[in-house]
């Protein structure tokens, strides 16, 4: 770990990760917000991600939601990376209080981290949109449990259709995740920002409720809060945080 942040951390009680897009694309996950992701999006489907993930388009088109939603947001072959792990280390170490994440890949958990704050959901998580029943990954992949000829997923107890746990353009977030989110990141006394460019509102909002003595912001380019944060590293979040 950069001797910089390790220093800030041994002195800090309470520390709070925040991260973004940047800290999945070291396990290579790209980003669909980015140009690439923008240019592939438009060329294949003729609509970009935002139109495609939107609560609108979900009700409406189901079958091009879930062929674009199957083909660019599920990464079944990504593990957790450096920066993962690292986090991981230091809520078992008892310094990180939380991970408060805008991904939906479940990398945090699987790299050992307990207490998530996904504001954004996740794809490991699927209900079904009338009786509620829970479905994981595997069961909404399997074309066997889809409509038939369709990539749509459905319930087997009543019929419905299946729906990611994942907030869509237009959804609000969850109440429960933005309240525990707030109060861990207000409490804290060093937080850690990383992989993000803290443009995606609501979420980028978020570090305002921050009043600690520490912020840490480490992502590959300038963002608009670099002028707030103690310590500002243009750098990868792996490199920095990981061995």
């Amino acid at each position: 770990m950069d001797e910089r942040v390790r220093k800030i951390i041994d002195k800090s009680r309470r520390v709070v990760f925040f991260g973004g897009a940047g800290v999945s694309t070291e396990s290579n996950i790209p980003d669909f917000r980015s140009e690439t992701g923008l240019y592939n999006a438009m060329r294949h489907y003729g609509y970009s991600p935002e139109e495609m993930l939107s609560s609108d388009f979900y009700h409406s088109r189901k079958e091009l939601f879930f062929d674009y939603y199957k083909n660019n947001l599920i990464y079944r072959d990504a593990r957790p990376n450096k920066a993962h792990i690292a986090l991981a280390r230091l809520e078992e170490e008892g310094k990180l209080l939380s991970v408060v994440t805008q991904n939906i890949d479940g990398l945090h958990q699987a790299a050992g981290s307990k207490r998530v704050h996904e504001l954004h959901g996740s794809v490991m998580r699927n209900y079904c949109t009338k009786c509620h029943a829970f479905y994981d990954l595997d069961y909404i992949m399997d074309e066997k449990n889809c409509a038939e000829g369709s990539s749509v997923p459905v319930c087997k107890v009543c019929g419905a259709s299946v729906k990611p746990d994942v907030v869509l353009y237009g959804e609000a977030l969850n109440d429960v995740v933005i309240r525990e989110a707030v109060s861990d990141i207000s409490s804290a006394d060093c937080l850690i920002i990383g992989g993000t460019s803290l443009v995606v509102y609501p979420a980028a909002g978020f570090i305002n409720y921050f009043n600690g003595d520490n912020m840490i912001l480490i992502n590959k380019t300038a963002t608009a809060y670099d002028g707030k944060a103690n310590l500002v590293i243009y750098d990868s979040i792996g490199k920095i945080l990981g061995d």
